[in-house]
């Protein structure tokens, strides 16, 4: 049987690996004179200061623009506003909503205004250093949005949509062309964020990720050697819109590539994002509007259903997350716990137990459960048929040691492998205290064959994006519940199939460890 060629990326996937062998040559020191600055500044526009309507009280804002300058600051602080800020030997260290890999925060965040009593059209950019929206260009450019999404239908209702971008060089400054991984997972923490955050100011977040890359580009006047656009997430306005619109995102498939060149290490990851990019020319827009593809599949069954194994229900009750907030539309805990979301850096030798486990599986996978608290039940993906999960669990109380595969659609943990890892994850997450000591470890992977196969090289956006999704969801459950949660990005990629009897054909693209933080003494 002739083997498929293998698409661009899945050669990235291959080349960006991490093995014992090699990991050593990766290494390669950090030029801190080069440290990328993660703000972007504009010297010219009109600045909008959203500071005066940080209060999550809205009621004390009566008139109709002050209501909408409040929903739109509590928008973008629990999108990607900043949270905190450390002293280190150099320039602060500014953390924001949502977590990035090494603290480099490659995205950007943009508003673009079809034309508004309160945002005249135009172009924003989001300045979280000082929560304000600079107005940099004053122009009608909503048709030529409409026309780079190939005339989305949510487009028709919607006068708001943000856009994020990618700053290559932030995460490249460390980890090289890996870095392409894990902006898409980082922007999958945004995503996350701003579908909760959407909910707090009435606003419905709609997923593009079938859009024309070099229009969009070219409509932000984005410098193309250093920055892409990476989402485009329209914001239909719950307070205007009588009915539902859409939910299904559009998800296009790119071009699959086989025949490149030779690409040497530094220029693997723009190479990537080029080939990935989808062109202005084509008949897209029936594409665009109707794939059946953008949906979560309605399957029955899940992936894998293993011969003889051990299978535990976590079907349990719903996260309470309190009382609401004062307009009375979504718990206030939930908007605290945003706020307030930190990595953990330590865990300590305490259990979880089964049922915080099977509370974080149900906030992460089954969002229709928190219908009933505000939050959105049916948030946007691109293609989560695609991704799966596993754990493997190291300190749960009352399930037994071992790797798991979760089934979202059977609600259970079906047991693969019987034995403590714990050594091992060590090993596996570039001897991490973090994978030796978290009691859970949950692994995201994809059979990266078969979502090229269906989206083209395109796919290994979305399978990061929806990744990173999934596992903000898992950190805003975790920290809420009181528990510890950090994701990994780093990790021997060969070595976790092997160790944990993960089938051959998963990928993993994303790990999260999860247990009890260490208390300071």
């Amino acid at each position: 049987m002739s083997q498929l060629p293998v698409s661009i990326a899945q050669h990235y996937h291959e080349r960006t690996k991490y093995a014992p062998e090699t990991i050593s040559a990766k290494n390669k020191g950090l030029d801190w004179e080069k440290q990328p600055i993660p703000f972007k500044d504009y010297k010219v526009g009109t600045n909008f200061d959203l500071k005066p309507y940080f209060s999550q009280d809205r009621e004390q804002f009566t008139s109709e623009p002050s209501k909408t300058w409040w929903r739109l600051s509590q928008l973008l602080l629990c999108s990607y506003g900043l949270t905190a800020r450390l002293e280190t030997m150099g320039p602060p260290l500014y953390l924001r909503a949502a977590p990035s890999a090494g603290g480099l925060y490659p995205a950007e965040v943009y508003l673009i205004s079809r034309g508004t009593p309160v945002l005249p059209s135009g172009l924003y950019n989001y300045q979280c250093l000082t929560h304000s929206l600079v107005h940099f260009w004053q122009s009608d450019v909503w048709s030529t949005l409409q026309e780079a999404c190939f005339w989305h239908p949510v487009l028709e209702s919607t006068e708001l949509a943000i856009v994020t971008t990618a700053v290559f060089y932030r995460s490249a400054w460390r980890y090289e062309d890996r870095a392409y991984r894990r902006i898409f997972l980082d922007t999958g923490h945004l995503l996350g964020n701003i579908e909760l955050a959407g909910a707090l100011s009435d606003y419905r977040p709609h997923l593009i990720g079938g859009f024309a890359d070099e229009k969009v580009n070219e409509l932000l006047y984005l410098d193309l050697e250093q920055e892409g656009a990476i989402a485009v997430i329209p914001l239909a306005d719950q307070l205007k819109v009588e009915q539902n619109l859409p939910i299904a995102p559009t998800v296009l498939a790119s071009p699959t590539e086989v025949n490149y060149p030779d690409i040497p290490d530094g220029e693997l990851l723009g190479y990537l994002h080029r080939a990935t990019e989808i062109k202005q020319g084509g008949d897209w827009k029936a594409k665009g509007n109707n794939s059946k593809s953008t949906k979560i599949d309605d399957q029955l069954e899940d992936k894998y259903n293993f011969p003889f194994c051990d299978k535990v229900s976590t079907s349990t009750n719903p996260i309470d997350w309190g009382e609401l907030t004062s307009s009375g539309n979504v718990p206030k805990a939930c908007l605290d716990t945003i706020l307030k979301r930190r990595s953990t850096r330590a865990y300590s030798a305490a259990n979880l137990t089964l049922e915080e486990l099977k509370a974080l599986l149900d906030f992460t996978y089954q969002p229709q459960h928190y219908i009933e608290q505000g939050l959105d039940g049916t948030p946007d993906y691109f293609d989560l048929s695609l991704i799966e999960t596993f754990i493997a669990v190291s300190g749960v109380n009352d399930l037994e040691e071992g790797c798991y595969y979760y089934a979202p659609n059977a609600q259970e943990l079906r047991q693969i492998r019987f034995k403590n890892f714990r050594q091992e994850l060590h090993f596996l997450c570039l001897g991490q205290d973090l994978g030796r000591d978290a009691r859970a470890v949950v692994f995201h992977t994809a059979d990266l064959q078969k979502a090229v196969a269906r989206l083209g090289d395109r796919a290994y956006r979305y399978l990061h994006m929806d990744a990173g999704h999934l596992g903000q969801r898992l950190n805003l459950a975790a920290i809420y519940l009181g528990l510890g949660v950090s994701g990994i990005g780093g990790f021997f990629d060969d070595q976790v199939n092997e160790v944990l009897g993960i089938p051959v054909d998963e990928a993993v693209v994303y790990i999260t460890t999860l247990g009890r933080p260490r208390t300071r003494l």
